[in-house]
C-alpha cells in the first residue's frame, strides 16, 4: 500500500484519506513550503476572496534575480533571490513586508547557455520546519537557518552534478532527514547537523521538488528524475519503483500529481502527459496524449479535474479521460494555485487572476496586473492568512489581497 506521508510540521490540523493514500495538512493560515504544506498546491482557506474589493497591493520588496516562491509560516515570509553577485535569502514580516533578517553569499548570477530564456538566480523555495528553515542554493550548497534570527545553523555542498539551468527541487524533510531531487535518484541528509545519510552519486538530478509518500507503511519519496518517476525509502534511498518518462534536454519540472491509486505525469517541449498506476510492478499508462505539456511548475487536482498549463494555455483536463474540458489562451504561459474552489492564477507577464475552478469553461472572478515590468512570473504564487504572494525573474515580490 502507498500513502502520502505526513509532513513534521509544528501543528497540524486533520488527517483524511483519498483511496489509500493518507494526507496530513497543517492549518491554513500557513504556506511552508513550496506547493503548499501538503505539496498539492491546494490551500484549506476560506473566505479570503470579495470580488467587490478589488486587488490590492499590501506591500512590496526587491530580492534579486530568481524563479524560486515564497514560505510562509508563524508570521514570516522567506524568499531568495540574487542581485550584484550575491545570492540572498530574505525573511519579511508578512502582513508588513518589513524585513526581519537577510543572508547573503557570494555566488556569480548564474546564467545559462540561453540567457533570454532564464536570467538567472536561485529556483527553489526555502522550507519551513518548525524553529528551522532550510535553502539551497543555484550552485547546490544547503544551509540550515533559525526561521526566527537567520543564524546558520548549518552549511553543506551538494556533490552531484549541478544540472543545465541549476538546483531548482526544493528541500523536503521526511522526519530527520532532509532530501533533495540531486544526484540520479535522490539525496539525504540529516536535518539536525547536514551530514550525509544516504546518495544516489554524482550523476545529475532533476528539477522538480520531492514529494512524501509511504509505502506499506514506511516514509518513502516520490522524485521525478531525469528520465522517469521513481519512488526511493526514504531511510536509505533504495529505488522501488520506476516509470520511464523521458523529454528533451531531460527538463522534468513540473511536480506530479498523486491522484488516488493513479499519478498524473505532465512534461512540456511536445512530451504532453498521461495517468499511470502509482508503484505497481511494470507500470503501463491508462492513458497517455499531449493534451496538457505542463512546462513549468505544475498544476491542481480538483473534483476530478486537472487544473494546468498547456504551455501558453490555461487547461481544464479530464482526468479519468484525459480529455481537454476547456482551455484559455488570453493569459499566455503562467502558474497557478488553488484556495476555495478557485484558481489563483499569474500568468508570465505579471496579471492575477482569480477564476472559477469547474469543468464548464472559463470564469474570471477578478484580476489586476499586479507585477507590471512584463518580466517573466514563473514562480508559483503562495497564499496565507488571506494574503497572495507573488514574485517575478528580476525579483520584484509583491503581496496582495482581494477582498476587504
Amino acid at each position: 500500500m502507498l500513502e502520502r506521508s505526513k509532513p513534521r510540521l509544528s501543528v497540524f490540523l486533520m488527517v483524511f484519506v483519498v483511496a489509500s493514500f493518507a494526507v496530513v495538512v497543517v492549518q491554513a493560515d500557513e504556506w511552508p513550503m513550496y506547493r503548499g504544506p501538503d505539496h498539492t498546491g491546494i490551500s484549506k482557506e476560506t473566505g479570503w476572496f470579495d470580488a467587490s474589493a478589488g486587488v490590492s497591493i499590501i506591500w512590496e520588496q526587491k530580492i534579486g534575480n530568481g524563479f524560486g516562491s515564497i514560505a510562509i509560516g508563524g508570521g514570516k515570509a522567506y524568499a531568495m533571490g540574487n542581485d550584484s553577485g550575491k545570492e540572498t535569502i530574505y525573511c519579511f514580516e508578512a502582513k508588513t513586508g518589513k524585513k526581519i533578517w537577510s543572508f547573503s553569499h557570494e555566488a556569480k548570477l548564474f546564467v545559462p547557455k540561453e540567457p533570454k530564456l532564464h536570467v538567472g538566480g536561485p529556483g527553489s523555495t526555502p522550507t519551513l520546519d518548525g524553529e528551522n528553515v532550510y535553502a539551497v542554493s543555484k550552485y547546490g550548497v544547503v544551509r540550515c537557518f533559525s526561521a526566527d534570527k537567520g543564524d546558520v545553523k548549518w552549511t553543506t555542498p551538494i556533490k552531484s552534478k549541478n544540472p543545465q539551468w541549476g538546483f531548482a527541487g526544493s528541500p523536503l524533510v521526511v522526519g530527520d532527514l532532509l532530501i533533495l531531487n540531486a544526484g540520479s535518484a535522490g539525496t539525504a541528509f540529516n536535518k539536525k547537523t547536514g551530514k550525509l545519510v544516504w546518495s544516489s552519486g554524482p550523476g545529475y538530478g532533476g528539477y522538480a521538488t520531492p514529494i512524501p509518500i509511504e509505502r506499506d507503511g514506511k516514509p518513502h519519496v516520490l522524485l521525478f528524475v531525469r528520465q522517469s518517476v521513481i519512488i526511493v525509502n526514504a531511510a536509505d534511498g533504495k529505488k522501488v519503483w520506476e516509470f520511464p518518462w523521458k523529454t528533451k534536454y531531460d527538463i522534468n519540472a513540473s511536480d506530479p500529481i498523486i491522484a488516488g491509486e493513479n499519478l498524473f505525469v505532465s512534461s512540456a517541449l511536445g512530451t504532453g502527459c498521461c495517468l499511470v498506476p502509482l508503484g505497481k510492478p511494470d507500470p503501463k499508462p491508462i492513458w497517455k496524449n499531449k493534451n496538457l505539456k505542463s512546462k513549468l511548475s505544475g498544476g491542481v487536482l480538483y473534483k476530478g479535474c486537472i487544473y494546468a498549463f498547456d504551455e501558453k494555455k490555461l487547461t481544464c483536463l479530464d482526468l479519468k479521460t484525459g480529455q481537454a474540458k476547456w482551455t484559455e489562451s488570453s493569459l499566455g504561459m503562467g502558474v497557478l494555485i488553488m484556495s476555495d474552489g478557485k484558481l489563483i492564477v499569474v500568468s508570465e507577464k505579471g496579471k492575477l487572476v482569480i477564476a472559477k475552478a469547474a469543468p464548464d469553461g472559463y470564469k474570471e472572478l477578478a484580476s489586476d496586473e499586479i507585477l507590471k515590468s512584463g518580466k517573466r512570473c514563473w514562480a508559483t504564487p503562495a497564499i496565507s492568512d488571506g494574503l497572495i504572494y507573488v514574485r517575478n525573474a528580476i525579483g520584484e515580490l509583491v503581496c496582495v489581497k482581494v477582498g476587504k
